[in-house]
């Protein structure tokens, strides 16, 4: 038996309902100081950002005023830490709810290849919770919903759209 087969489990590394091209990343929301947690995190992790972005460079979208207090703060920020993980986040802004807190400041972030895929994940997490963001097209180029299950955990899902979808 290899370390990772239990017969009460069958071969759990041999599923193939599973996506390869699926992943799972954290995703942490900050009150303003974002930007220095992540600094914090590069200097331990290495690397570079592979992409950042603050709430001033948003389009305008209706019903939606940012703060001035907010236009510096992150809006998202990645940091690869592998080749399969990213250490996502963003400041919390009054123009998007309530400020996070010490243990609702994170979310689980899936990103997908195929819009059908992130529907399927999104509609199947979604069931009986509650839908924040439906999923649609968004400015960066993605199909992308937000939505807390019935349990109460936090998710995204994110499909970067190709360029025929877009």
């Amino acid at each position: 038996m290899n370390q990772f087969e239990y017969p009460e489990c069958g071969d759990i590394f041999n599923n193939q309902n599973i996506k390869a091209m699926t992943t799972i990343n954290p995703y942490l929301t900050f009150n303003g100081n974002c930007e220095e947690a992540f600094n914090f995190y590069k200097s331990v992790f290495g690397g570079e950002f592979a992409h950042t972005a603050r709430f001033k460079e948003m389009p305008p979208m209706e019903g939606c005023i940012i703060p001035e207090s907010d236009l510096e703060k992150i809006m998202h920020v990645s940091l690869p830490i592998s080749n399969e993980t990213v250490l996502m986040g963003c400041d919390s802004s009054e123009a998007f709810g309530k400020a996070k807190n010490s243990g609702d400041n994170f979310a689980i972030s899936i990103n997908t290849k195929d819009i059908d895929e992130a529907k399927r994940i999104f509609n199947g997490l979604s069931k009986d919770g509650h839908i924040i963001m439906p999923m649609d097209k968004t400015f960066w180029d993605a199909y992308y919903g937000m939505f807390v299950d019935k349990f109460g955990i936090q998710w995204m899902v994110n499909c970067e759209l190709q360029e025929e979808e877009k």
